[in-house]
């Protein structure tokens, strides 16, 4: 009894320390591994504050105008600060055209009065003239009431939406450039409603522009799906030359390319030269400065993004596949349709996504091969940021473009999924 006791204990004494030690071995390995992902951490983290300091700020900042409006508080913050109490249902207080009077007089001597008559003048049009008309007018100095002195200097002091603008661009947060993108806009009691007819633009442009990157990218697709099939089934020397050749054009600068079908597609260029030369048409065709040159040169510049993901999923399918639904008795195109085709969808879908993504924000090959009905949201992102120098504007059109282009993507990864993207 004595001898089985002690086998006992030594047993259970083994066990304990056989547990003790596989406890201090995950211990050590967890250690391990969180030491390696320290490391790997390490290693990234510059990358990281570079795209953060060069990319994600600047680009955020940008972002921000669109919603961020402090230029009149600054320029005009005694008007700002009356107005706040104000109800808007009939006209401000005395004490807000007294501030008003002190506000101009004193931007006036900090030079910053055309700033404030520039935004102002983005919501009510003729604003820029009447700030600068009264700058000049005002006294020196006031005597009397200040309501009587603005409404004798122009009577629009005298209408309650000439303050109701001076409110809404009060800031610091407004949604004025972003119902602006939508083509609409508040009126005097704050209501949202459409914009005047003439000043809608952006829905149009905004549409427009997802249909000629829909376009681009189902041309794309349609002929960069049998180039892909078609290198996949090649040798891998004379894949690796047909690779080189799709990659070829990446040589060249975008703008030269752009360029290129100018020349090839003007009345006088090289195609209406060869088609009149072979008597295929009378006159010149005109295929320059509109929607078919747009296509035209898009499709040229964006086709190898279809190409490339195409060809990575295709060369991963065993052709066995096809030659045992053959053997089976599948003819041709049903094999290649309900054996083949599914495989590539990842790569379909990749494609697609690369493609229309970037077609979304294209701006040179529209505006130099396109006409004026061709242009699309980035045109106006640049003529507004450059131009005009509206940022605001031109940061409310980002955040459409990017609102878009993140809803087309929620749809995509609900019909599809953005898991059977992956390649290869």
């Amino acid at each position: 009894m004595l001898r089985t006791a002690v086998a006992a204990g030594q047993a259970a004494a083994a066990t304990a320390n056989a547990g003790a030690g596989g406890v201090n071995l995950r211990q050590a390995l967890r250690r391990s591994q969180r030491r390696e992902q320290w490391r790997a951490a390490a290693l990234v983290l510059p990358l990281f504050i570079f795209v953060a300091v060069c990319f994600v700020a600047p680009i955020g900042a940008m972002l921000a105008r669109g919603v961020i409006d402090t230029d009149i508080a600054h320029i005009l913050p005694g008007v700002t600060t009356a107005l706040k109490a104000w109800d808007g249902r009939e006209l401000p207080p005395d004490a807000a055209y007294a501030a008003l009077v002190s506000d101009i007089h004193a931007a006036r001597e900090a030079g910053t009065l055309a700033s404030a008559a520039t935004r102002l003048n983005y919501d009510v049009p003729g604003f820029r003239t009447l700030l600068f008309g009264t700058g000049r007018r005002l006294p020196p100095g006031i005597s009397g009431s200040a309501r009587d002195i603005l409404i004798g200097i122009d009577p629009k002091w005298g209408e309650r939406e000439t303050w109701v603008a001076i409110r809404r661009a009060g800031g610091p947060v407004t949604d004025f450039y972003l119902l602006g993108a939508l083509d609409l806009r508040r009126d005097a009691d704050n209501a949202i409603v459409g914009a005047p007819s003439e000043q809608r633009v952006f829905r149009d442009v905004l549409g427009r522009t997802l249909w000629i990157s829909g376009v681009v990218t189902l041309i794309c697709l349609l002929l960069g799906y049998p180039v892909a099939l078609v290198i996949a089934r090649q040798p891998p020397p004379r894949a690796a030359l047909l690779l080189f050749l799709v990659l070829l054009p990446f040589w060249t600068s975008l703008l030269v390319r752009t360029v290129a079908w100018v020349v090839l597609l003007q009345k006088e260029g090289v195609l209406n030269s060869l088609f009149l030369s072979l008597s295929i048409v009378h006159e010149p065709l005109k295929m320059i400065f509109n929607r078919f040159a747009v296509y035209v040169a898009m499709v040229h510049v964006l086709l190898p993004f279809m190409v490339l993901p195409l060809y990575s999923v295709m060369r991963g399918i065993p052709p066995a596949y096809l030659r045992a639904a053959s053997s089976l008795g599948a003819p041709p195109w049903t094999a290649f349709r309900r054996v083949y085709l599914p495989q590539t969808i990842p790569g379909v879908g990749a494609g697609c996504l690369m493609v229309f993504i970037q077609a979304l924000g294209y701006y040179i090959t529209p505006a130099l091969v396109g006409g004026a009905d061709d242009q699309m949201i980035s045109y106006f992102i640049a003529f507004y940021a450059s131009r005009t120098v509206n940022w605001g504007m031109a940061a409310a059109l980002s955040i459409m473009l990017l609102g878009a282009t993140l809803a087309l993507y929620a749809v995509y990864n609900r019909l599809i999924g953005v898991e059977r993207m992956r390649l290869g």
